[in-house]
């Protein structure tokens, strides 16, 4: 107990206040502590007017613990707690008390901590010299479990309640009963056997008991208050009535308490599901990552000692797991997992990551998989159900089990198992907390899974990448011999429209192209070493087809030159980069095979790519042998024009489709009639480069008659080829592309040139004149064709 001071101590006090009754005693007077007491109770009123003025409330609470324990012991007369302020007796202002206690539930708002608080007030107020708090954890006052006190360095943490025999125990019957009551050692009681008081400490003479209630009726705890027999006596009637009404008082701030604990709780699982679904959509982390972080929390979430995740293979019909057992890491080892939720950085788990397998079933788990039901067990090891097995793989002792379904779109794909209530049994809010984490579980655990298809699909396609990208680039001797021949200084006629690609070699064709490029664009701002392996890599990457090869490339390659070369100023550096790179790779991988002949058949191309399907599939294809090592030839361009050329190169390979050529034709052609074309225009010169794409993909229609007719030998040979292949899949090709029907080449091409190519040079010559060859000689090789076209149509007609 708090001591007043010493008689000493006391006798200067009173020699200090002497001057307030110095009108009474002459100075020479002997103050003796009788005669004050003499006095005193004679004039009360003075004493009352003297403690109310210059004692502090401490001093008398402190004042009052003394005079109602008298000669207890000192270390225990004071409970250092948050709340001791207002520990005192009956007389105490009540709504100080509830005000105290809603102050400190911003500190210590969990229910078991209000509830320590409570009883050590009321343990205070009747002057017990101690207590026992039992908390019925559901209810039930069969349940009761004994609470160890809390600490109020840690208020966010709950105390470890254990459980207490519930026979005939005094707080079992004031549970069962709801009511207080009040017992001494050696008065009989006819509601308890002697031996009931003869199992209570020496200590524990007198005894009062109260049950703690909600508002609602529910029982809450039990609080035992005991005396011994120096410590003023039996319980009286005015102490039960003390401490009901601090009950009552303390009632309010324990409903608020959990009104707290329930939205706090809600509050934890609210941000657990919205990080969850952040990890669905934005993180898409593996499902190995997310297993553990669901597992954290849902082991926190209904304070279980092991969180297990077992899913359904519905191939072989068992549960398997590789990531179980997840449960809290002991202080002090290393943080291996990281935390539950990114600004969590308390909650870390440690996890076995050995896989189990066992059938839908069997145990517990495989029990909840096969039948859909929810299981919450108290005794693991008396249910039939319980799979000891698992127990004995891992060393762990299971207990106590709440095991539930994860479902989508109807079907069980999982089962989530938590093991080991740390406190009690799991309850009903568990449970219902629980289900509805599952449903976000198994979104998340779906979508994790699609996630893992993709990444293994990307690895797989990485792995094919690499592959393919080993067995399409130019071969190291094939590089080596390029470096040793180096690029021509000069190939007479290359510039020429009219120049006959099928007279050179493969390898032929590509020292002309590494040529033409360093003719137009020099070696200062370029990689040599790149040009060689690009364009070398470049020929191999088109496939052996009867017209869109590597020849068809190439001639298109120069006849873009030509264009360039002749028409200097018309582009500028980084458009002719994009149009002759361009016109080298435009055709690059083609099968053989026109867009509508890969749409028509479903082709994975198709499904990638709509619209313009192998001219987007070309593009990409120039981009990949870029991003090969040593393939940048483009690597030495400043950033901006590193971004414009790509683009154009874009747009140049895209502009080869036909059926985006109509639509650039018709707009281009419009411009120029009614007179408003204009080079500075960036619109029209992306039209202009699209005409000139066209041009030089058509250019064999305007080269000279030995070969425009070999050309278009090989073109009908992939037609026909076409045709074939449309014949096997049960449709009828076009005419042009049967090969029954070979007499209709002439009215083909005399369509073609008359429809396609006339037009494209007319336009081509009318903005860049420097062209004008390409247009002549379409008009010669239109009037050959006409002429065998006739000739044809008289034999049919004999």
């Amino acid at each position: 107990m708090f001591c007043c001071g010493t008689r000493k101590e006391r006798s200067s006090r009173m020699d200090t206040d002497g001057d307030h009754s110095k009108h009474h005693f002459h100075q020479n007077t002997t103050i003796t502590d009788d005669l004050v007491t003499t006095y005193i109770s004679e004039h009360p009123e003075l004493l009352e007017k003297y403690v109310m003025e210059n004692i502090e409330t401490q001093q008398l609470e402190r004042w009052i613990i003394r005079k109602m324990k008298k000669k207890s012991d000192p270390q225990n007369a004071i409970r250092k707690t948050s709340l001791s302020r207002w520990k005192f007796c009956v007389h105490a202002d009540k709504r100080q008390m509830l005000q105290e206690i809603t102050k400190n539930l911003q500190n210590q708002p969990a229910k078991d901590h209000v509830l320590w608080e409570l009883a050590n007030c009321i343990c205070s107020a009747v002057g017990a010299e101690g207590f026992r708090l039992y908390v019925a954890e559901k209810g039930d006052p069969d349940e009761l479990y004994l609470h160890p006190g809390v600490d109020p360095s840690e208020a966010s943490t709950s105390p470890q309640l254990q459980r207490t025999n519930t026979g005939v125990s005094i707080p079992a019957y004031v549970a069962r009963n709801r009511e207080p009551v009040r017992l001494s050692r050696g008065k009989p009681d006819s509601r308890f056997p002697d031996t009931v008081m003869d199992e209570l400490s020496s200590s524990m003479v007198h005894i009062q008991c109260h049950p703690i209630m909600q508002s609602d009726g529910k029982l809450i705890a039990v609080l035992e208050l005991w005396r011994g027999d120096d410590a003023g006596g039996p319980f009286y009637e005015e102490d039960e009535e003390i401490a009901c009404s601090y009950l009552m008082w303390g009632g309010i701030a324990l409903h608020y308490a959990h009104l707290y604990f329930n939205m706090n709780k809600q509050r934890q699982l609210n941000d657990f599901l919205l990080a969850v679904v952040k990890s669905i959509f934005q993180d898409m982390i593996s499902i190995d990552s997310l297993v553990i972080k669901i597992m954290n929390f849902a082991q926190r979430l209904v304070d279980a000692d092991r969180a297990s995740l077992f899913q359904v293979d519905p191939r072989t019909k068992e549960l398997y797991s590789t990531i179980f057992d997840v449960g809290v890491e002991a202080a002090g080892t290393p943080d291996v997992l990281g935390s539950m939720i990114s600004d969590d950085q308390d909650n870390i788990g440690m996890y076995t990551s050995k896989e189990i397998r066992f059938a839908l079933g069997t145990g517990i788990a495989g029990h909840v998989a096969l039948t859909g039901e929810i299981l919450n067990i108290r005794d693991a090891y008396s249910d039939s159900r319980f799979n000891r097995a698992v127990d004995q793989f891992t060393g762990y002792t299971t207990k106590t089990i709440l095991c539930m379904p994860i479902y989508i779109r109807g079907y069980i794909i999982g089962v989530v198992q938590m093991v080991n209530k740390h406190n009690g049994y799991f309850t009903k809010d568990d449970e219902e907390a629980f289900e509805t984490f599952a449903i976000y579980c198994g979104l998340a655990l779906h979508h994790a899974k699609l996630y893992d298809k993709i990444r293994k699909s990307e690895q797989k396609y990485k792995v094919a990448l690499d592959v393919l990208s080993y067995h399409n680039t130019c071969t190291e001797g094939e590089y080596q011999a390029a470096v040793r021949t180096g690029i021509p200084k000069n190939l007479p006629g290359v510039d020429s429209y009219y120049f006959n690609p099928f007279e050179l070699k493969d390898l032929e064709k590509a020292r002309h192209a590494m040529y033409m490029f360093s003719d137009l664009f020099g070696l200062h701002t370029f990689d040599e070493e790149c040009l060689l392996k690009f364009i070398l890599t470049v020929r191999k990457n088109y496939r052996r087809v009867p017209y869109h090869n590597w020849t068809h490339g190439f001639s298109v390659a120069n006849s873009m030159y030509c264009i360039i070369k002749h028409s200097k100023g018309a582009f500028n550096t980084n458009e002719c980069l994009a149009l002759y790179v361009g016109a080298l790779c435009h055709d690059l991988d083609h099968r053989g095979k026109n867009n509508k002949f890969m749409l028509e058949t479903e082709s994975p191309l198709a499904a990638i790519y709509s619209t313009s399907t192998m001219e987007h599939h070309h593009f990409n294809q120039t981009v990949v042998i870029l991003q090969q090592e040593g393939h940048n030839i483009f690597s030495k361009l400043q950033n901006d024009d590193y971004k414009q050329v790509l683009s154009l190169l874009k747009h140049c390979i895209l502009a080869t489709d036909l059926a985006v050529f109509f639509p650039n034709k018709a707009k281009l052609t419009e411009i120029v009639q009614i007179g408003s074309f204009s080079w500075n225009d960036a619109e029209h010169r992306m039209l202009i480069q699209a005409i000139a794409m066209t041009g030089s993909d058509l250019s064999a229609s305007a080269k000279p008659w030995k070969i425009q007719a070999k050309t278009v030998k090989v073109i009908f040979e992939e037609f026909y080829d076409q045709g074939d292949a449309e014949k096997a899949a049960g449709r009828l090709p076009i005419p042009m592309m049967d090969r029954n029907q070979p007499d209709q080449q002439p009215s083909t091409q005399v369509g073609f040139l008359t429809g396609i190519c006339i037009p494209c040079y007319n336009l081509l010559y009318t903005l860049i004149p420097e062209t004008k060859a390409l247009l002549d000689m379409c008009h010669k090789n239109l009037d050959r064709w006409r002429k065998i076209d006739e000739e044809v149509k008289t034999k049919e007609n004999k």
